[in-house]
């Protein structure tokens, strides 16, 4: 079989786009907390841990991070 003639497979990109915005500020106390901290410390985020990992919980809390199947098939 030469090569290139086998078709390609076009991913299929994710609904809400790859990472969905919080327009409604949803997770915004959680965000400002969070670069409250990095001026507190000196921008050393490893100091502001928490407050980093708290962002995404909410975006997984609040669905704007649904778990969605990515392998691209249908």
């Amino acid at each position: 079989m030469p090569i290139g003639s086998q078709k390609a497979l076009k991913p299929k990109p994710p609904d809400k786009g790859s990472f969905p915005l919080d327009h409604d500020g949803e997770c915004r106390d959680h965000m400002m907390k969070f670069l409250s901290c990095l001026k507190e410390k000196g921008s050393d985020n490893s100091l502001c841990r928490d407050e980093s990992q708290s962002i995404p919980q909410c975006r997984l809390d609040r669905v704007l991070n649904d778990t969605e199947d990515s392998s691209g098939t249908d």
